[in-house]
């Protein structure tokens, strides 16, 4: 298994888009060098946002005032792996880790809270929010985004433990500057979990959030909104 480069999700594009004005003034008299054109003055760059620290991020997560009743927090505990080997998505392979898995992605900045579900049924969801320079956190995501759906089905072995992944591409929401969304089916010991992941970029925040399909749906606006600060 190999860890590359693109693993790290690099920052989002520098989507400046330079707004160019057009001025329709008359010359001013005794000055036959002046013209419309001239006077025009260019619009200044928009300045890509710096990017937050962890602790920033860490307050801008949901919590339980935002979701309402029947949430608890679930204690965060390490989840980074090296022991994990992609079977059947060379492209996947190359990413390695975590991203493989559906899991955390490895950005410099991030923050993560989980909450279990139980009304009816016990479910989660968990939302991760990265930050890094506008020019890497967009294809970075895009590339771990594009490498989990080319391929609808592959293997992922966790240590010892053999898990079948299927992917499926989803539309994105219209949320942010970019956005991604996948679905993911995952069968371990003759048991399948369905987990929906999506993620929005908002300048130079990565808003992600996955779990079951109907959680991620309901907290995904809210999310965004309160990532935005």
């Amino acid at each position: 298994m190999h860890r590359s480069a693109s693993t790290v999700l690099s920052a989002a594009v520098l989507a400046a888009l330079t707004i160019s004005g057009c001025s329709g003034g008359k010359a001013a008299a005794g000055d036959p060098g002046s013209s419309p054109t001239a006077a025009v003055k260019p619009a200044p760059a928009v300045k890509p946002a710096a990017p937050l620290t962890s602790a920033a991020l860490a307050e801008r997560l949901l919590d339980e005032a935002d979701l309402g009743q029947g949430y608890t927090r679930k204690p965060q505990t390490g989840s980074s792996r090296d022991d994990v080997t992609v079977i059947g998505c060379p492209a996947l392979d190359k990413l390695g880790g975590d991203a493989a898995a559906g899991g955390s992605l490895n950005f410099p900045n991030s923050a993560k809270v989980t909450f279990s579900y139980a009304r009816g049924t016990s479910s989660e969801a968990a939302e991760e929010l990265y930050s890094d320079t506008e020019d890497k956190l967009g294809p970075g995501t895009k590339t771990v985004f594009e490498a989990m759906t080319a391929c609808p089905l592959y293997q992922v072995v966790v240590g010892d433990t053999p898990i079948a992944v299927a992917t499926q591409k989803l539309p994105a929401p219209a949320l942010g500057d970019e956005a991604w969304s996948q679905l993911l089916t995952f069968t371990a010991g003759g048991r399948d979990t369905v987990k929906k992941q999506t993620a929005v970029r908002a300048g130079s925040v990565l808003v992600v959030v996955s779990g079951s399909p109907a959680l991620v749906d309901t907290h995904l606006n809210r999310a965004v909104d309160k990532a935005r600060g």
